[in-house]
């Protein structure tokens, strides 16, 4: 074939994306393409005020459905929850550009189990370093934080909490969990501020914090509104990618393709392209390339529900610009050998009038899977979470609501919390009633991951190697939150971006 155009080409411009291609284009022998299927806006006063405003966590705030920088998936949450709403970041930044802006990092025992699966490179001493360095930590000055990286992280400080916040943490701490000032400490647990990505209220996404370095170089590129379709493969070799853009079909070679479209977009790839279990591509008549039937399986998550009161009558909620997403509990769940498998948040809906306690499981049995249904690029991928689907699941999160009932309880809240509203005394009465509610009102924490896990090759669910390598196909691979073994006990945009850092480094 002719020399290629590039030297590697990143599918995705998001948390991993973006840090891998400015990384890698810091060698200016190096030409990268950055292939990103939504908008693109060159600087920070170019965004539009949802996108910008840092201030609100969540993608409630941040992007309606239907809109133009969601991929507004859909899927199946529980056996009695059909139709749960997956927003994910269509934009330079990706879901980085419209999340929540916690900045979370997975704990050492997160990536012992990766090592214990064969990923020795991803040992926490190896990971340390690059998790340091995407981050400017303006609170934190140790030996486990970084302080001139690109993504700028803060907490709210003590005099800054509101009163829902502040009763929050009294309530936990008179029920004997610690306090803790930096949750990304190795051996951190308890209540304390969250590390957030929103300095002077920017949500201080990658395209603000890695594509900006980037841009002016002349060995860079990104084609925005450009939305990969296939991998061009022959004799087990990735030559490149096809891309539509502006009603064309566009083809670009790269010596490397790098799949940072995310834990949807890069395994639904993969099988457009002839990757993946063949059952699922012979049915929709893909040709099989490689037989892999990992791809799209061993979907992870955090299951959450919320625990609802109404608000006292003359209780002033805030306004929703002050954030209502500041503080944070990370505990161990009763009996579990699992540290901080388990968090809890406060939050407000000022339209409503309602305060919500959130109830988060961060190391869940269960897994889900994504399939395949046809062979358009256009149609989205089939969705199954299997949210709660495991007895010690359900388990753990029945005594965190019970848990979070009483810490509502509290004489801090005293003038803030009128009533509980949700769930209902019908619900409490049993294990039985509240497993159902569970099911019911289960819900995605955004942190969809691990549908195309590294691994040694022996191991038949491994779709890539610990460096992000295609099992089988040469030139080809997958750099994001796709690759990890697990959903690890954090929030996931810090781990995407330590990936792409990470991955990165491997490609120099």
């Amino acid at each position: 074939m002719p020399n290629p155009e590039y030297d590697v080409i990143v599918v995705g411009a998001g948390s991993a994306g973006a840090a891998l291609a400015t990384r890698l284009s810091e060698d200016p022998s190096k030409k990268i393409l950055l292939v990103e299927a939504g908008h693109d806006y060159a600087n920070i006063d170019e965004l539009p005020d949802e996108i910008r405003q840092g201030h609100a966590t969540g993608t409630d705030l941040a992007i309606a459905p239907d809109g133009e920088h969601n991929w507004d998936f859909v899927a199946r949450a529980t056996s009695l929850h059909d139709n749960m709403q997956v927003p994910r970041g269509k934009i330079t930044g990706g879901t980085s550009a419209i999340n929540g802006q916690v900045y979370l990092r997975a704990i050492p025992e997160d990536f012992e189990a990766w090592v214990e699966a064969g990923n020795d490179e991803w040992s926490y001493e190896k990971v340390l370093p690059f998790m340091k360095k995407l981050e400017n930590d303006l609170d934190v000055t140790d030996q486990y934080h970084g302080n001139d990286g690109p993504i700028v992280v803060r907490r709210y400080q003590p005099d800054e909490l509101v009163d829902d916040q502040a009763a929050f943490i009294e309530a936990v701490t008179a029920s004997g969990f610690p306090r803790t000032y930096d949750h990304n400490h190795p051996a951190s647990t308890g209540v304390g501020p969250l590390p957030l990505n929103n300095p002077d209220g920017i949500r201080w996404s990658t395209a603000i914090g890695y594509l900006t370095m980037a841009r002016d170089r002349p060995n860079f590129s990104i084609s925005a509104d450009s939305h990969a379709t296939r991998i061009l493969i022959e004799n087990g070799s990735a030559l490149g990618i096809e891309f539509k853009k502006n009603g064309e079909q566009i083809k670009a070679t790269a010596e490397e393709v790098v799949l940072s479209a995310g834990p949807i977009g890069s395994p639904h790839l993969l099988m457009l392209s002839g990757i993946g279990p063949h059952e699922q591509l012979e049915a929709v008549g893909v040709p099989v390339i490689s037989d892999m039937p990992g791809v799209g399986q061993n979907l992870r998550d955090h299951p959450s529900v919320h625990v609802r009161w109404r608000a006292e009558d003359n209780f002033p909620m805030p306004d929703v610009l002050t954030g209502p997403q500041k503080t944070a509990l990370r505990y161990t769940a009763k009996g579990s050998e699992l540290r901080n498998d388990m968090i809890a948040v406060m939050r407000w809906n000022s339209v409503n009038r309602e305060f919500l306690m959130s109830a988060g499981l961060y190391l869940a049995k269960a897994a889900g899977e994504m399939r395949l249904v046809s062979a358009d690029s256009d149609v989205q991928p089939e969705l199954d979470y299997h949210l709660l689907d495991h007895p010690y699941d359900l388990s753990r999160m029945r005594d965190a609501v019970r848990m979070h009932i009483e810490f509502g309880k509290h004489p801090a809240y005293h003038g803030i919390l009128k009533e509980l509203i949700d769930p209902l005394p019908t619900d409490l009465v049993c294990d039985e009633s509240l497993d159902h509610w569970l099911l019911l009102n289960a819900h995605t924490m955004h942190h969809i991951s691990c549908t195309a896990q590294m691994g040694v090759e022996s191991n038949p669910m491994a779709v890539v190697n610990q460096y992000g390598q295609v099992h089988g196909i040469k030139g080809l691979r997958v750099a994001d939150l796709s690759i990890m073994p697990d959903c690890p006990r954090a929030n996931t945009n810090s781990p995407a971006m330590t990936i792409g850092e990470k991955i990165a480094d491997f490609m120099k």
